[in-house]
């Protein structure tokens, strides 16, 4: 879908009026505006727009109301500087610093290191056709509280989407939560304790990381391999640091793109199973796959294999709305968590997402989706290797490609030379436990198309 420029409102335009009146000192801390009728006719609308702007502007504390008597100017609104609001590049290089850099940039820096798709590839279309629809339903759905549990229309439909992946689970045994953040953060809560050992990939996500440090328990990184996290160094880790968890991605793995063999997946899970292991699936971008790859928590029957997800890179990062599916007495433990700490569920994000996963729409958005991605890495490949930077493998599919960097490049040094001109990547360290993975970097296939990009990159090699 083509943007567009949206077209301020009447109300929008009267709002404007006064803040920039207000910003000119025009109208002064603690002064009187213009009567509701007398806006009205200055501005040549009706009276109806002038209250709804004069109320907004009171929600937004810029005016405020007297009854009686009319509107009144809180104070002066310093005129907004863009120019001061960019990120700060003295900050240490860390998992957060990626996350700030990727959420707090301005719309014209490039983002091959953030996570998610550019806007003009999310399915807005049913988004809205969605929320239209919610629109005209029953008033409980935009504003009641979710059941515990959340939706038992989109639990049951979650539940068949995991069978398509041979997952066996009742929707009785998938609660709904805000994201797969709020689902490791809920797991973390209910089974481990300060100063239990988690085991991670590396590398890994990186907010895993910072999440696990907020839990302030020990992480141990297991080397990735192609095939998924190495055997022998994972026996070794359960032997000798005992831990209680170990959080992955299923299907396709982030940062490295790589995929979960049947074999490794079985290895994993025998050590699990003799450790008294439980395991954290992320199952974030099975959309992505053209070919579903094997999940632990198949082969485990969520047995101890707790499988996560959720809709923020498909469907919006606005709607909040994901997934825990696991045996019922752990479902039941972190219902009772979940209320809380957060006591009701989304329910509108729960029932928008519904109404979008079981449009005629869905299936077709991802299958274009995935065409652009495999275009887009075909294009990408090649300017990258033009420059030295050569894959760690080429991906079966997603939205990244784990990057090594030309002998001597330090991804660091050059994640902040491009974000002063406006570039965020994303460098290995902040995905590598161990931090050994300095001269690599992870693209974002969907966000690595401006020629901007390359050039950017070539002097950083350079500099």
């Amino acid at each position: 879908m083509t943007a567009t420029t949206k077209t301020p409102s009447r109300i929008e335009i009267v709002m404007q009026t006064v803040r920039s009146r207000i910003a000119a000192r025009q109208y002064v801390p603690g002064a009187r505006l213009p009567s509701v009728r007398a806006q009205a006719t200055a501005m040549n609308c009706s009276v109806s727009t002038v209250v709804e702007a004069y109320e907004r502007l009171v929600a937004e504390g810029v005016v405020k109301a007297r009854a009686g008597s009319g509107f009144y100017v809180v104070g002066v609104i310093a005129p907004l500087d863009l120019s001061e609001l960019g990120p700060r590049l003295d900050r240490e290089i860390d998992p957060l610093w990626l996350s700030s850099q990727s959420l707090e940039t301005n719309a014209t820096t490039l983002k091959p290191g953030c996570g998610w798709l550019p806007p003009s590839w999310m399915y807005e279309e049913g988004m809205r056709r969605a929320l239209r629809y919610m629109a005209r339903g029953e008033a409980s759905s935009l504003v009641d509280y979710g059941t515990p549990q959340g939706l038992p229309a989109l639990r049951q439909v979650l539940a068949r989407r995991m069978a398509g992946l041979s997952i066996e689970a009742t929707p009785e045994q998938v609660m709904l939560v805000d994201s797969s953040t709020q689902a490791i953060d809920l797991i973390c809560r209910f089974l481990l304790e300060a100063g239990d050992t988690v085991v991670v990939d590396d590398p890994c996500y990186f907010n895993f990381h910072a999440l696990l440090r907020a839990h302030r328990v020990n992480v141990v990184g297991v080397p990735y391999t192609p095939h998924g996290p190495d055997v022998a160094v994972f026996k070794q880790i359960i032997e000798q640091h005992k831990p209680r968890l170990y959080i992955t991605n299923s299907g396709i793995h982030n940062p490295t793109g790589s995929v979960l063999s049947s074999v490794t997946a079985h290895r994993i899970l025998q050590l699990a199973e003799h450790a008294n292991l439980t395991i954290v699936e992320d199952d974030l971008f099975a959309d992505f796959e053209w070919q579903p790859a094997p999940r632990l928590a198949a082969f485990d029957g969520l047995d101890r294999v707790i499988h996560i997800g959720s809709f923020s890179k498909t469907l919006s990062a606005a709607l909040r709305c994901g997934y825990i599916a696991a045996k019922p007495e752990w479902i039941s433990g972190l219902t009772d968590l979940r209320i809380a700490t957060s006591f009701g569920g989304g329910r509108l994000a729960a029932e928008v997402t519904l109404h979008v996963l079981t449009g005629s729409g869905y299936r077709r958005h991802m299958e274009t989706v995935r065409t652009r991605l495999a275009q887009a890495l075909e294009r990408l490949l090649p300017r990258l290797r033009k420059l030295g930077i050569e894959p760690w493998l080429v991906p079966q599919a997603g939205i990244f490609v784990w990057c090594r960097l030309p002998d001597g490049a330090d991804a660091t040094r050059m994640a902040r030379y491009c974000l002063q001109h406006d570039v965020v990547l994303a460098p290995g360290n902040a995905f590598s436990q161990s931090h050994q993975a300095e001269d690599f970097l992870r693209f974002n296939i969907a966000q690595a198309d401006d020629p901007r990009l390359f050039e950017v990159l070539a002097k950083a090699l350079r500099h």
